[in-house]
């Protein structure tokens, strides 16, 4: 097993078109991935973000291999369309995590 968290940090301007987004697109392209085995895509609850929100999508794949794959290919196309559409509005941060134990 191998996980990619992609962290989605969206300015409070354009808060509303984000959401929107990512209920008839984010999803739907998710939802498409055929490398992914599960996913939860995620509102961010922090105490500490005052300046927008982070949404967060957990991608779980069978083995590096298929992440790295991914992370060349997919990412990189659904990186550059949420760039294309939202510009410096929208950050995107990739997390790789390794699991040294897991129970799912």
């Amino acid at each position: 097993m191998s996980v990619l968290s992609i962290t989605f940090h969206c300015t409070k301007d354009n808060l509303e078109e984000w959401e929107n987004y990512i209920d008839e697109t984010l999803v739907l392209m998710t939802e498409n991935l055929l490398d992914v085995n599960k996913y939860i895509l995620s509102e961010v609850h922090s105490d500490f973000i005052e300046e927008g929100k982070n949404y967060n999508l957990l991608l779980i794949f069978d083995n590096n291999e298929v992440r790295e794959d991914f992370i060349q290919s997919e990412l990189l196309n659904i990186s550059e369309r949420i760039e294309k559409k939202f510009g410096q509005e929208v950050m995107v941060f990739n997390t790789f995590l390794n699991p040294k134990k897991s129970r799912l």
